[in-house]
């Protein structure tokens, strides 16, 4: 996997449509047919839930820049797995969601991913924003998913062409969709030996390396 689920993307968010709608130079509807241009663009980078040239070469600059944390936002960090049948580490820039005193990392394209697959096969991975990090990456359920997609969505908007909910919309939209898109909880630490993480209730266990 090199970067295919990007969570990073250039801001678009209410101050840029309020500078917009301001003089009411532009009608509600051009807004919405603008914005909706931009997110077929967008999934138009991940064909298939895969990275295109473009997207490629994109999540590489991020990754550099997300792991520097210069001039990024402060929930902006790279991570790095391993594969599982290549044993290769593969970075990819990601948005790390808050959500009730926890961190969760989100994939946008789904569950079919590369890195949600290696993730399944050894949970273990680096975060780097300044500094590195070692964690698990440990799935949560979909039943609890909701909220933290939520969260994500309002820090992500980059991922916004990708989760079909707006990110204002009530919780009973994002339950609709949680099974169809994973949520890790970060657990800091492992070691070669560690055991593993216990899972907290509702969690999928983790696998072991």
């Amino acid at each position: 996997m090199t970067g295919r689920d990007t969570l990073a993307g250039p801001a678009v968010d209410g101050g840029a449509r309020a500078a917009v709608d301001k003089g009411g130079s532009r009608p509600e509807g051009v807004w919405r047919r603008l914005t909706a241009w931009r997110y077929a663009a967008r999934r138009r980078l991940y064909r298939g839930g895969r990275a295109g040239r473009l997207a490629r070469a994109a999540n590489r600059l991020s990754a550099i820049q997300f792991s520097s944390g210069i001039l990024t936002p402060r929930q902006a960090a790279t991570l790095e797995v391993r594969g599982r049948r290549s044993r290769r580490v593969i970075s990819f820039p990601v948005v790390v969601a808050d959500h009730d005193g926890e961190r969760y990392v989100v994939s946008m394209l789904g569950g079919s991913t590369s890195w949600v697959r290696n993730l399944r096969a050894d949970n273990r991975a680096v975060l780097r924003r300044r500094r590195a990090e070692r964690v698990r990456l440990v799935e949560v359920d979909p039943g609890r998913r909701a909220p933290i997609l939520r969260r994500y969505l309002d820090l992500a908007p980059g991922a916004r062409a990708h989760i079909p909910v707006d990110r204002r919309a009530p919780i009973a939209e994002f339950e609709r969709v949680a099974q169809r898109f994973p949520v890790f909880r970060v657990v800091p630490g492992w070691s070669a030996t560690s055991p593993g993480v216990p899972p907290e209730p509702g969690d999928r266990p983790p696998d072991l390396p």
